[in-house]
């Protein structure tokens, strides 16, 4: 009977096993691509809110330098539009791209982040 017991268990842990194995997701990545553009803005404050915005669905990262006032934007391209981001950041005042905040947007921007 314990020999029954011990067999029976294998055999559950077999199936079990590979079923588990079959429900893996498939290992391919999925597409990301990165692209740079121009987003209005001054400070740290401005790094912030910018960031903040770009990180909409389908966009894994968004960095944005005060320097060179650009912003570098990882997304996947099937999930978002890097216009879509675009748009978001000029619904926080900030123009980026060929998109430009509406200057009601822009005049709500802290003193410091107004770039125009």
């Amino acid at each position: 009977m314990k020999t029954f017991k011990v067999f029976v268990t294998v055999i559950l842990c077999v199936v079990l096993g590979s079923t588990v194995v079959a429900q893996t997701p498939n290992s391919s990545k999925a597409v990301v691509k990165t692209d740079v553009f121009a987003v209005g803005g001054n400070c740290e404050i401005c790094k912030a809110r910018i960031e903040k915005a770009a990180l909409v669905t389908g966009v894994t990262k968004a960095v944005w330098d005060i320097k060179t006032k650009k912003l570098t934007l990882t997304y996947n391209p099937a999930k978002v539009k890097v216009v879509t981001v675009q748009k978001a950041l000029a619904a926080v005042g900030h123009d980026a791209g060929n998109i430009k905040a509406d200057s009601k947007a822009y005049n709500k921007l802290p003193t410091c982040c107004k770039y125009r």
